[in-house]
């Protein structure tokens, strides 16, 4: 059940309105307040937490869902050739002992990733903060938090059907964009956890990230609401939940990307 805490953090509330007193009963979108969504973002996926809103998604308009834009061939990364292929642990092991650029001069530990190993979605952001390389876990300070309300409000959870990864395991200083050098060196480290996990649908919060995956200059105003491909699996792109917390009034197009998302993950099968 979404509760209007998690909406509240978002922005998005109110929104939601219980419809009778059972608490796993059917929700309703106020057409007034909820952004343009499709019906399809309803649908069962693997994971999802008991959000049942199919039915009242009925009366809300439906979106255009643009097809699939396929992206440039992607160079080899910056070490050359294709990306060894690691276990789970061996890749943890790599990831820890790398000193493949300076970022892991200043780093207490790096971040590989955390969720799900067999996950549908798969969340892709920047890099760790201070608070992910004290605990060795990605999206665990404030950003973390608004994220597991994004996750909520959508019907998913952390760790249920869901893996989150960063574009570099170390934290660049002062939390500053990663160099493309950094990016190009940790890249087959992504890589590597996207053929490992396998998900249905990859979503890309922020620029560096998206950039990353899509391989080309992104605008985030602009890449909203399409999805891309990164080989065979789609790429939606939303704003990271740090840039999210600077601009809030953000968070309710973060919602609709969000709700996009799920409609690309219901054509996915």
């Amino acid at each position: 059940m979404v509760s209007g805490k998690t909406l509240s953090r978002m922005g998005l509330g109110p929104v939601w309105r219980l419809r009778s007193a059972e608490p796993d009963d059917v929700f309703e979108v106020r057409q007034q307040d909820a952004p343009v969504i499709a019906e399809e973002v309803a649908q069962p996926v693997r994971g999802a937490a008991p959000v049942q809103i199919a039915e009242v998604l009925k009366r809300v308009e439906r979106p255009r869902v643009e097809t699939l834009a396929s992206t440039a061939q992607r160079p080899a990364p910056a070490a050359g050739g294709p990306a060894p292929e690691w276990t789970w642990d061996e890749l943890a092991e790599t990831v820890a002992d790398c000193r493949k650029c300076r970022l892991c001069e200043r780093r207490k530990q790096a971040v590989l990733g955390v969720g799900d190993r067999e996950a549908d979605w798969m969340f892709v952001g920047e890099g760790p903060g201070a608070e992910e390389d004290e605990r060795g876990e990605p999206f665990v300070g404030q950003a973390g938090r608004l994220l597991d309300s994004m996750l909520s409000s959508i019907g998913l959870a952390r760790g249920r059907g869901v893996y989150i990864a960063n574009t570099v395991k170390c934290r660049p200083p002062n939390n500053r964009t990663p160099e493309p050098d950094e990016t190009a060196a940790c890249f087959p480290y992504l890589e590597r956890q996207i053929a490992l996990v396998r998900p249905k649908l990859i979503v890309a919060l922020g620029r560096p990230a998206a950039q990353v995956l899509l391989n080309q200059e992104v605008r985030i105003a602009g890449a909203r609401g399409r999805a891309y491909r990164f080989g065979e699996t789609p790429v939606v792109v939303t704003y990271h939940p740090a840039y999210l917390l600077r601009n809030p009034a953000d968070k309710r197009k973060s919602w609709e990307d969000l709700c996009f998302a799920r409609s690309v993950m219901v054509k996915q099968g």
